[in-house]
Order: structure tokens, then sequence, then C-alpha cells
């Protein structure tokens, strides 16, 4: 028997969906029948990714133009005897290949998380008979029988439905759970909103009921989820954007200079060839930043571990830098910006309004009227009002070992529950005879409690259920007439702000009442008042946002919460004025460009499905934002994977939004994106210090070994020794820049462009000033030195001294790229004096440690020939200041 795909399962009517699969709604599927259907449509499993191999992934590391050039030039050294010089080369190449390797992350544990998520058991009835099976073993057409604590093993269409409630917020974004219906539903219904449908990896609260299965394994929502997720392109980071083509831009101008100063002293040179070859493989190694990779990985793992202090967890490097871009971050509501906490904001009576202090199911906080705490003792109706909500509750309270709050039950009655404990009201111990549970079809609960002259029965609810019930309104002063249209308004403006409300009554009856029916109910209660409850916006969040607005960065909140909750957390965390928001279904109706254009201009989209929060973050990417997305359900981490930098909540995420995300919140703390942002800005500020720094390093022996080979002098230094500076350089004083704080100003300018070159013109000028400058003058200092009557030996060994030790004072002029080096920040950096200490050693070893000098060619000097190293370097020092304080005369020039 065929069953017909895409069937709009929700929109059909319980006995149409038992016939489309050919079911039965006391039998269940046959054995046979259920062979048949595991054949045709397969295990209720998630499809199984492809792995990568470990080697083939370490491998991966090599794919960068820089490195091809340095593989290049260490086959041509090898075939030219330079052994040394190769193993050297070669060296580099693996250990930057090693930084990577170590660094990445595998993406597939992310669906490994989700399978994770599946019920591994199922309750059905097959054969006319309940059995236990392995969740694996569901088919499209069985009967599943839910219970209070079962797992939802596959999507279902509910048949049957006995004030069954399901938790869904990761799925959905619903902060309350769903109460479930059998009716069917309108063919537009968003996904959030289909009521009569139970979801794969949810979980049932309460109540109970039966449900066909309609989807199994990828065809599930958890499955689609899982697709999404396999489907979605790793993002490349700016940085990494901005170092390969800065990587291919220098092999490029290295490759074409090479073989062009080749060519000029072939003809026009009287050199040997394979000295030529050698010269020229030293000005490819001397132009060649290869300590960059490994230099960057460093500094960005220092971001990491400042990160960790301050509670932000970075899975993947390069994302430290990517926080700094940011220009956009797409939150998730539910959990993220609020704390997934319902709690009782306001009481109403028939007297007036009260607001309660105090978030969470934490029971510290006050009830205020006017802003003056309440003695409940003084105010009757009130508390009668909080002890019925009290007493018509099946939930408590309880404290963990870590001083957190959590509900055992309904999260609504968990608030409740919480304000009763804020009243202070000395509860009373009076014998509850009868209940009536909370089902949906009568949305309300009633409690029937014994008193020494009369029993009452309490009743809480949905509110417009009790208006119909009501007979009289409760009063300080006794009872008025019944006011509905009082109580509508009071209603529609709770609502408003984006609260749920509930309704309390109360009915006297007599003794000997003790038993509770329905009937019992139907009339003549009185109203006492309402609830307003919200799932509230953390304290920290409103700050957070403000300060992103201050930082040139938009905040906009998707969830999969009713708009007008949206709305009001909206406008109260600062994002939105409470009246501009679009849904799911409004996404729905766009096309591409509409799309993107909606997804720039509104800032809440309520009512979204996974699909929809992919398709934001990616319109939003190609309107050129660096896009952040945070969340902490399961419907959120396909976005997460998508946006330049997903941000999952640590406490409160679950595992697949973790492994999905690039940085995981250790405190579930909205602001700590704030200062991980920061971290970035100061991160990518040090960055650029530091390629500022080393690169004129290479621009400067570059200049020397070209003129050498121009002018036909001797080379003023080996390839191994082009090696040990570039090096030395790079794994001490350039590291001292990862220490640098945060520039003045960095949290109030703009994210910076997607799109901005890694260097800036300034910055080529800068770099080619410095080069030439510490070039130039090096190859003068050589010039001289050979005249005096030194000898090659020496004059390599204080060349190599002179560009090192310059290069030390050029720290000291990178600290700042526009400031005066000698501020009041001097001495903050520690690290920049211990490195230069540690400098110093390396230097002095490499010019008097035989060792040192067999490797590396050097000399040993007399002390008097350190003068030429120390006195240039100072020089250097003294005009990088000099043009700096000539910058910033044009920069103060320009803001006229």
């Amino acid at each position: 028997m065929e069953i017909k795909e895409n069937e709009v399962w929700y929109a059909l009517e319980a006995n149409s969906v038992i016939d489309s699969l050919h079911s039965d709604e006391v039998a269940g599927l046959s054995s046979a029948e259920v062979q048949s259907r595991l054949e045709k449509y397969g295990k209720n499993v998630l499809p199984q990714g492809k792995k990568t191999n470990p080697i083939i992934k370490f491998f991966g590391h090599f794919k960068d133009v820089l490195i091809y050039v340095l593989f290049a030039a260490s086959i041509i050294t090898a075939y030219l005897g330079q052994y040394l010089d190769s193993c050297v080369i070669l060296a580099v190449a693996f250990i930057n290949a090693a930084i990577g390797f170590m660094q990445e992350h595998k993406a597939e544990k992310a669906l490994d998380d989700i399978k994770k998520l599946l019920s591994l058991k199922a309750q059905v009835i097959r054969d006319g008979q309940r059995q236990e099976i392995e969740s694996p073993d569901l088919v499209v057409g069985d009967l599943v029988i839910l219970a209070p604590g079962d797992k939802v093993p596959a999507d279902l269409r509910i048949i049957k439905s006995d004030n069954l409630r399901i938790e869904e917020s990761a799925l959905t974004g619903e902060s309350l759970p769903s109460e479930k219906i059998i009716e069917a539903l309108d063919t537009n219904t968003m996904l959030g909103d289909r009521t009569n449908m139970a979801f794969s990896s949810t979980s049932v609260s309460a109540g109970t009921g039966l449900g066909l299965v309609i989807a199994v394994g990828k065809d599930t929502e958890i499955g689609k989820i899982n697709t999404l997720i396999s489907e979605v392109e790793d993002i490349t980071t700016p940085l990494i954007k901005q170092t390969a083509q800065f990587g291919k831009i220098v092999s490029l101008v290295i490759i074409c200079l090479s073989v062009l100063i080749y060519i000029f002293g072939y003809f026009y040179r009287d050199y040997d060839p394979a000295d030529l070859l050698l010269a020229v493989i030293g000005l490819t190694v001397a132009a060649i930043p290869e300590g960059l990779p490994a230099i960057l990985s460093i500094i960005l793992a220092i971001g990491v571990q400042n990160m960790a202090k301050r509670n932000a967890i970075i899975r993947h490097l390069p994302s430290v830098e990517t926080l700094g871009a940011v220009s956009v971050i797409c939150s998730d509501k539910t959990g993220t910006l609020t704390k997934n906490e319902m709690t009782v904001k306001t009481l109403e009576i028939r007297e007036g309004e009260f607001l309660l202090t105090g978030d969470g199911y934490s029971p510290e906080g006050n009830i205020l009227d006017e802003e003056k705490i309440v003695d409940t003792a003084c105010e009757p109706v009130l508390k009668t009002l909080i002890d019925c909500f009290s007493i018509c509750n099946e939930s408590s309270l309880h404290k963990d070992e870590e001083g957190e709050w959590h509900v055992i039950g309904d999260p609504t009655e968990g608030a409740l529950i919480s304000l009763f404990e804020k009243s202070k009201i000395v509860r009373d111990k009076h014998k509850r005879l009868s209940t009536i549970p909370f089902d949906s079809q009568y949305k309300y609960m009633a409690t029937l409690v014994e008193y020494d002259k009369h029993n009452v029965i309490y009743i809480k609810g949905a509110p417009d259920r009790l208006l119909d019930m009501a007979l009289q309104d409760k009063m300080r002063d006794g009872y008025s007439d019944f006011d509905r249209h009082y109580w509508e308004n009071k209603i529609t403006e709770l609502a408003t702000k984006g609260q749920r409300v509930i309704g309390a009554a109360y009915k006297i009856v007599d003794k000997n009442i003790s038993t509770l029916d329905h009937s019992d109910v139907q009339e003549g209660i009185v109203f006492l008042g309402l609830a307003g409850i919200i799932d509230p916006p953390r304290e920290e969040a409103i700050e957070a946002i403000r300060m992103c607005a201050q930082a040139g960065i938009t905040v906009k909140m998707i969830t999969g919460d009713h708009i007008d909750t949206a709305r009001a957390i909206g406008k109260e965390l600062g994002i939105g004025d409470g009246i501009k928001a679009l849904q799911g279904k409004d996404l729905e109706k766009m096309d591409d460009a509409q799309f993107e254009d909606a997804a720039q201009e509104y800032n809440i989209f309520a009512r979204t499905s996974p699909e929809h929060k992919l398709k934001l973050v990616t319109a939003l990417q190609k309107r050129g934002f660096i896009s952040a997305m945070t969340g902490d359900g399961v419907n959120d981490a396909p976005a997460l994977k998508k946006a330049d930098i997903g941000i999952a909540m640590g406490i409160k995420g679950t595992e697949v939004t973790k492994d999905a995300a690039e940085m995981v919140l250790a405190d579930d703390n909205f602001s700590t994106i704030v200062a991980a942002v920061e971290e970035g800005r100061r991160v990518y500020d040090n960055l650029k210090k530091t390629i500022l720094f080393i690169l004129p390093t290479n621009g400067a022996e570059s200049f020397l070994i070209i003129a050498s080979i121009l002018f036909q002098k001797s080379m003023p230094l080996t390839p191994v020794q082009i090696l040990w500076v570039n090096m030395v350089t790079s794994i001490t004083i350039s590291l001292a820049l990862a220490f640098e704080k945060l520039e003045p100003g960095a949290m109030k300018r703009p994210p910076r462009a997607a799109n901005l070159p890694l260097l800036s013109p300034y910055f080529i000028w800068r770099i080619l000033f410095v080069s030439v400058l510490i070039g130039g003058g090096t190859l003068f200092l050589g010039e001289h030195l050979i005249n005096k009557g030194f000898s090659l030996d020496i004059v390599q060994t204080i060349t190599l001294q002179t560009l090192v030790i310059t290069q030390m004072f050029h720290l000291f002029n990178s600290r700042s790229i526009r400031g005066f080096a000698f501020n009041k920040d001097f001495f903050t950096n520690k690290a920049v004096f211990a490195v230069s200490g540690i400098l110093i050693l390396l230097q002095v070893l490499i010019t008097y440690s035989p060792a040192m000098n067999s490797i590396f060619g050097t000399v040993s000097i007399s002390a008097s020939d350190w003068i030429y190293p120390i006195t240039f370097g100072f020089i250097v020092f003294v005009i990088v200041e000099i043009e700096k304080a000539i910058m910033r005369q044009i920069d103060a020039w320009k803001m006229r």
C-alpha cells in the first residue's frame, strides 16, 4: 500500500491521517506491515556523513601559496647541496601546518550529537499489543504512546491527547510547553504553531497521548536540521580571506622579482649561475614572511586564552579576529536574550495593579505598589489571588548544588510558586480534597480545599474561560458586580506587553462537598484577578545591546516565539521600537530581493523556522554584513554554522548547538559577547601592528640582496642567516605585540568593512619606508665596514646584528600605529621588555657560541663593534617617530 509523499499531515483530520497511513487507531500496524515498511523506507536513523582521514586533513594545511614557494626554495637549495638550509626551510613549513592541524575541529561531531538527541526506545502498539521497541525500528504509520518524561522518537500526528504538553523550545524557540490538540490546522500554520504534531527529540512534559508516525530519520524536522547543517559550507573568516589574498600577491611579486633579478644578474653581471641561483633563493626566503602564519596563530591563541578568562570559549582560532569585524548579531530570544525561566511580572486585582521585582525561578524579589513594597496582610484580595495560584498548582521549585533554582513540572506553575515565595505569605495547611487537572479542552485547573466552616474551590486558567464562568468580582470590602469589559481591557493591556495572562477565581461551597467535577465550576465563581507572566530579558543583555549600538553593531532578534512577545521583549532590550516586526509567514511570501531588504531593514523576526534563520543569516552576508548568530536550541544549529561566527550558550545550550558554533559562552551571558568583540578588536589591532613590524624585516633583507646583485656586491647574508633573522624576530619580539592593550576608542568606532584590505595605503607606505630605511642604512653600513677593512664574515655578522637590533627598536615604534611610543602605557606591557631581553641573549649566543657560529656562519665580534647596530637602531627609532608625528598632524588637519 502506497503512502502519499509530502502530505500536509497537520491539515488533515485525525481519521483522514489514519486512513492515509493505512494504520489502525486501536491495533496499530501488523508485524508483517512493519517489516514491509522497514524494507521500503529504511530505519529511523539519520544518514552518516563521510569522515575525512586525519592525514588528508593535515596535508590540507599546506594549501597556501607562500608554503608552495617555500617548498620550491627547499628543493632547489637541496639540489645545490645546501642541505641545512633546505631542512630549516622545510621545518618552518611543517611547523605552520602542525599549528593549523592542532587547532582544527571536526565538523562531523555536530551531526553525531544530533543523533544522540534521538530517543533510544519507543512505546508502540503493534498487532493490538503494547510493545517497547528500539527507536530505529519505528516506521511510518506506527502508533506511538506518549507519557510524561518520554522523548518523542519520530515526527507524529497526534490522534489522542489527554492534557498532553510537549517541551519544544530547543526546536521551535517557544518558551512554554506546547499544548497538544487533535483537530486539523490551516495549511499555512508555521512550525511553532502546529499543535497537533509532536516532533522527534522533543520531550513530553505533562499528560498522555497517542500519535501516528508521519516521518522518520532524515524526513523528520530534526532530520531536516541535520541536512541543513551538513549542507552549510564552512565560512572563511575575514582574516583568512585577507591573508590568502595577501599570500597570493606576495608570492606573485616574489616570483616575478626573483626571475627578473636572476635574468639581470645572469646577463648583466658576472655571477656563477649556481651562486646566482643561491642568491635569488636567498631573496625568495628573505621576502617570504614564513614566520607570519605561525606568529598569527600564536597571537590568535593568546586571544583565545584571554577570551576564555572572560567566559568566551573559542573553538576555531580565526574566530577571535572575526569577532572584531562583526557588524550584526542575530540572536535567538529564548535562553539567549532571556533567561528561559518564566516569571510573574504583573498582578491585577479590581483595586489596581502590582508589579514584581526579581527574575527567573529564584524566590527573591518583592511585590510593589507604586514602587512601595506591599504587605499582603493589608491586601486581602491580593493574598487570596496568590494563595489560589499556589494551591491550584502541581509544580515545585528546588535549588541545586550550584545555587541555581529549577522547576519540577510546568514552567508557568513554577513562576506562580516563585510568586508565592516572594509574597512572604505563610502557607496555610488546608487539606486538598479533590483536583481537576488542567485540560486543553476546558483550559483551567480546579482544586477543592477543606476549611473549618466551608470548603473552597480554587480555579486558575485561561482568563477568557474564567470570565465566562464568573458571577462577581472580589473587592477589598466585599464583592461587586462582575465587569467583564474591565478585565478584557486588562488582558489586552498585558498581552500587548508580551505577557502570558493567567486568571484566578474561587467559589465557596458546602462543607459536605468532597469531590469535584467540571459542573461544579461552570457558573457562580468569584473572579480574583490576573497574573502577567513572561520569560524576562537577561539584565546584562540590555547593557550589552547598548554597548553593541555604541560599537556600530546591530542586534537582531530571530525567534520562534509569538510576535507580540518578541516585540515587547525587543523593546525592553533596546531592539526595535516595539512595533516593527515580521513573522515567518511574512518571509515565506518574499522573493530573494525582498527577503534581503527585510533582513537588513527589520530587527525583530518572530515565529521563524530553522530555514528562516538560515536564510536571514545568508541574506545579511549577501549584503556585505559580517554576521554572528547566537542561540541555544537545536533549531539554531544550521544558522550558527552558516554565520561568520556562531555563538552558543554553554550552560543551557544543546551539544549540537555548541559543536556547530565557533564560540561558546561559558556563562550564557549575552554581555560576554561584547567582551569578546572588544577582545577581537584588540587582537586585530595587534595583528596589524605585528604585520607592520614583521614585514619591514623582509623588506629590508630583500632590499639588501637586490641591491647587492644589482651592484655586484658580496651577499650581505646567507639564506640560513636570513631565516634566522626572520624567525628570531617572529618567535621573540613580535610576540610581545600580542599583549598590547586595547586601543583608545576601539569600542566606539564602527566595525571594519568585510572587504577592507589587510594592508591599507598607509601600511604599504610605512612598510616600504621602514624597509628602505633599514635596508638602505644597513647596506651603507656594510659598505662602510668593508671599506674600513673588515672581513666579510665580520661584516655579515654585524649586518645580521644590525637587522635584528634595529627591529628591536622598531618594536617600540610599532606598539602604537600612529601614537607616540613614550606614552602613559609605555610600561604596561611587560612582555615587550621580557622578549627584548631574550632576543639580546639569543643574539649573543649566535655571535659567541661555537656551535651557532658553525651552523649559521657567524663569527665573534669585539665589544666596540656593537656600537654600529645599536646606534643605527636608535636612529631608525627616532626617524620613524618623526614620521608618525607628521602623520598625526596630517590626520588633525584632515579633521578640521
